[in-house]
């Protein structure tokens, strides 16, 4: 009897004891932490900064250890801190220009924590903070600026911005990487008259360019028209160059076969009598032509002259001849 109980006694003891290292091992488990990449842990000891824990697996003392819980970027409260670059897109914030015109700005700010000891214990809701300073430095940004300064001017309000916000986030831990302003809208007025403005632009540029393109469509075309009458008038000097080379051609060719026929004459040595036959010739040629006066000369003279007595000679034996004829026989 009494060794039945002391074995219930046993059996309960090493469930007690089962149970109770189960208890353990479970809260040990908790108490493991693995830390993702590009997060990180602030770990307190005593309610005081101990660590912080970076990417790998940690393991926090029971009783002793506690990771910080904080606000995000965004505002959420979560026990780590991410390091990636992140993005606060804010509300648009009404503005005034220098020239009293009030218009909606909103802001895009990219930003990266970079120390997270200085991000934990520097501010409270750094997220919060940093859109009412960024509200802030926009509107003293503005002031200084016109409306046309400040619709032409984004690049210089971005750098401007980005180096204030940054000197002031610095002391928090976090990385002002970028700021961007996204929209800008300016009163319903001022948008109608702008809209008017580059309608007119639109129209002028328009103008300019049709009067541009007929203009340069009126030089194309004299430029056309006198490269044709160059090129024509070099024809017609090319033509008459070509038919007077032809002509010379023809001339030296004639006076080079004359020289060569005379050549051959006196080659043959020709007497008088053929001289006189050719020069016959070159009479009967002459006298073909239009001219109303011949030039004789003073060697054919007599030939011509006893030609002519001939022909007179003949012309009284005819007539002599014909009178014989016509009278009637006794």
């Amino acid at each position: 009897m009494l060794s039945f109980e002391f074995l219930a006694v046993n059996t309960t003891a090493i469930i007690v004891l089962v149970a109770l290292l189960l208890i353990i091992l479970v809260y040990l488990g908790t108490r493991i932490k693995i830390v993702p990449q590009a997060t990180s842990y602030v770990v307190e000891r005593w309610g005081r900064y101990h660590t912080t824990w970076q990417a790998g697996m940690h393991f926090l003392v029971p009783f002793f250890d506690r990771t910080k819980r904080t606000y995000d970027v965004r505002g959420h409260i979560k026990d780590f801190i991410i390091l990636k670059e992140q993005v606060l897109d804010f509300q648009p914030q009404a503005v005034i220009t220098k020239d009293n015109v009030t218009m909606q700005i909103d802001t895009v700010v990219f930003l990266q924590v970079t120390d997270s000891h200085q991000y934990v214990y520097g501010a409270e809701n750094p997220g919060f903070l940093i859109e009412q300073l960024t509200a802030t430095t926009l509107r003293n940004i503005i002031g200084e600026l016109e409306l046309d300064q400040t619709l032409t001017s984004r690049d210089l309000i971005n750098e401007r911005m980005r180096i204030i916000l940054d000197e002031a986030t610095d002391p928090w831990g976090i990385k002002i990487n970028r700021v961007e302003v996204k929209n800008i809208t300016p009163p319903k007025e001022i948008r109608e008259a702008m809209e008017k403005q580059m309608r007119a632009e639109r129209e002028r540029r328009e103008s300019i360019l049709i009067a541009e393109g007929k203009k340069q469509a009126a030089i194309l075309t004299a430029q056309g028209e006198k490269e044709a009458n160059i090129l024509e008038a070099e024809g017609k000097k090319e033509a008459a160059i070509r038919e007077a080379e032809g002509r010379s051609e023809a001339i030296l060719k004639v006076q080079g076969a004359t020289a060569k026929g005379i050549e051959l004459i006196k080659s043959a040595k020709a007497d008088q009598a053929v001289l006189t036959l050719e020069a016959y010739k070159a009479m009967e040629k002459v006298s073909q032509g239009q001219a109303t006066k011949i030039i004789i000369p003073s060697e054919m003279q007599g030939i011509v002259g006893l030609a002519s007595g001939l022909v007179e000679s003949l012309k009284d034996t005819k007539e002599v001849k014909d009178t014989k004829k016509d009278k009637p026989k006794k």
